[in-house]
């Protein structure tokens, strides 16, 4: 089982590493959905008009938590822990997606697996965090084996069809996510760093043979937002789209050219999703 960390060092460097395959969890939840719009988005920059045309549009919630877990963790252990955060899924109401895996390769700030989960609204997340049945979860069946984490939070908007919102449906049992975390620097004016936020998800609309759908936006969670200012979560349609996206040479410019000059640091994990069981623990 195992994902690739991929630490984006500042300002010069932009690696592309191979993919390693990984087994873990992927999957869709229950809940009350935000709300509904018509969207038009349009960004002038120099030469181009960039527009995206009256899209209907569903608000979400992503939440993003990356585990440190102990370097002493048994393979029990550790299948314990995951099980429990995948399957508490069942009761949070609210929560309408959830993914999550073990990250392989040299661990990055020490970082070996990485949760993510969507929510229908901000008051359903602040939910996520009072809930009783979650937090027994983490008391009994994360904390014990982990020494440390993370939680990012953001809103943004996905297609509102019910296949994409809940993440349901073939094309989301396997797959990719990959998930990039952004620390701008305080520096950066507000109009370079949307720039550069649109230019990453215009990037991820113009492939949508290897991408299924692509979230981004300011992290509000007050304990990490001075740590990482922004979130994004892409899911791809499998392990060879994931390698040929970060190998293409307009991936390459966006970063080198949009968002490196402007960040003080990033932080990239992927892991491959598969099917799993509905088992309630």
């Amino acid at each position: 089982m195992g994902v690739l960390l991929l630490s984006l060092t500042m300002p010069h460097s932009f690696p592309i590493y191979p993919v390693i395959s990984s087994t873990v969890y992927g999957g869709h939840g229950n809940g009350i959905l935000g709300r509904n719009r018509f969207t038009v988005i349009s960004c002038a920059n120099g030469n181009r008009q960039r527009e995206r045309n009256l899209l209907r549009r569903r608000e979400v919630v992503e939440h993003i938590c990356l585990l440190k877990a102990n370097k002493n963790i048994s393979e029990d252990e550790e299948k314990e822990m995951l099980d429990y955060l995948y399957t508490s899924q069942y009761q949070m109401r609210g929560m309408v997606a959830i993914s999550l895996g073990q990250i392989s390769g040299e661990a990055k700030e020490d970082y070996t697996h990485a949760v993510f989960m969507r929510f229908g609204s901000k008051e359903d997340l602040a939910k996520l965090y009072e809930n009783p049945p979650y937090l027994q979860v983490m008391k009994k069946h994360v904390l014990p084996y982990c020494h440390g984490l993370m939680n990012v939070d953001y809103e943004s908007e996905v297609e509102d069809d019910i296949l994409h919102i809940f993440r349901k449906g073939e094309e989301y049992n396997y797959g990719v996510e990959f998930v990039l975390l952004i620390a701008f620097v305080e520096a950066a004016i507000v109009e370079a760093v949307e720039d550069a936020l649109m230019s990453l998800q215009e990037l991820t609309e113009e492939h949508p043979s290897l991408i299924l759908q692509c979230t981004q936006g300011s992290n509000f969670n007050s304990k990490t937002s001075e740590e990482y200012t922004h979130g994004a979560v892409m899911r791809f349609r499998s392990s060879e789209a994931f390698q040929i996206f970060l190998s293409s040479s307009r991936y390459r410019d966006v970063w080198e050219s949009k968002l490196q000059p402007i960040a003080r640091k990033t932080l990239a994990i992927h892991f491959c999703v598969d099917p799993v069981g509905t088992e309630i623990m």
